[in-house]
């Protein structure tokens, strides 16, 4: 889990925050591929989830679930 108290994620961004190239930072600070990489790996290639819960004002919480293999 990844939590913080900033200012949150508006549910228009939230809702489309794992689409590759993403960008809410301004042009030239940042690649908008961190999310949509993470997302990729952890969801795609491990069947794990990728979460994200967030209010206005009062922070954005991620969850990471990854499966183990006990074989």
């Amino acid at each position: 889990m990844i939590l913080d108290n900033g200012g949150g994620i508006s549910e228009k961004v939230r809702s489309n925050l794992f689409e590759l190239f993403l960008k809410i930072k301004p042009i030239g600070k940042g690649t908008g591929l961190g999310i949509s990489i993470s997302y990729q790996i952890i969801v795609e290639q491990d069947q794990g989830k990728l979460e994200c819960y967030s209010q206005l004002g009062k922070g954005t919480e991620f969850i990471i679930k990854i499966p183990m293999n006990l074989n």
